[in-house]
């Protein structure tokens, strides 16, 4: 490879890494926007090649700027920026080293976190639930930031794009940010539509049956707008 195709591809990389940075800023600022953290709760990754971008630990999100990138390896170990990454990494790596995720999610969502109190798993109330694979478990309780949550909630996870973590909140994952982010965004949906139901005196919330629920899974991979 010649200097100019290398400085070129270098350029390239670092092009995709902005890029994918600021759209994690901004899907950062969305989970606040929209009550699904509160102050720098929660946390944002987005994976771009090698590289896993995260949100840091502490710095608010309207303080991000282009400069505050921080990258990781699948290892944790520090490729890009000078800020600490979040002190959920360790949950983040875990589901980039053991699935296909593209960009994790992980919030503090008052109805989810509410749902992983009550129940050991969200059940199939609605047919979005098979956007996320089946009934959405529930992972024990793990001090936070720790390798011990991370194992819980692969477990949880199991053929599944998202979970609860019992008194804490929600991890789903996509090939996306968009994706990643719109299944919580579900998730939370989902959580206040059981817990509302839920609290109908003399009443218990119908469900959906698995047959149903594959039927839905299948209709779902076709939604919205074919690929050009």
């Amino acid at each position: 490879m010649t200097e100019q195709r290398r400085n070129e591809s270098r350029d390239a990389a670092g092009d995709a890494v902005r890029k994918a940075w600021a759209e994690l800023v901004q899907t950062a600022r969305r989970t606040v926007a929209d009550g699904l953290v509160v102050g720098t709760s929660g946390n944002v990754s987005v994976r771009v090649g090698g590289t896993v971008l995260v949100t840091p630990s502490g710095v608010p999100y309207d303080r991000l700027r282009p400069e505050d990138a921080v990258g990781v390896d699948l290892e944790g170990r520090r490729l890009l920026g000078g800020l600490a990454p979040t002190s959920e990494l360790p949950m983040h790596l875990a589901i980039y080293r053991n699935t296909s995720a593209g960009a994790v999610v992980h919030t503090h969502a008052v109805h989810a976190t509410a749902v992983s109190m009550l129940v050991p798993e969200l059940p199939a109330v609605h047919y979005m639930t098979g956007a996320l694979g089946g009934p959405v478990r529930v992972a024990p309780y793990a001090l936070y930031g720790t390798d011990e949550l991370a194992e819980h909630m692969l477990r949880a996870l199991r053929d599944r794009t998202g979970c609860l973590l019992q008194n804490h909140g929600t991890v789903t994952y996509g090939d996306n940010l968009s994706q990643a982010y719109d299944r919580t965004a579900q998730l939370e949906w989902m959580a206040r539509l059981w817990l509302t139901a839920a609290a109908v005196p003399g009443h218990a919330p119908t469900l959906l049956s698995p047959a149903q629920l594959r039927e839905a899974e299948e209709k779902l991979r076709g939604y919205g707008q074919p690929a050009d």
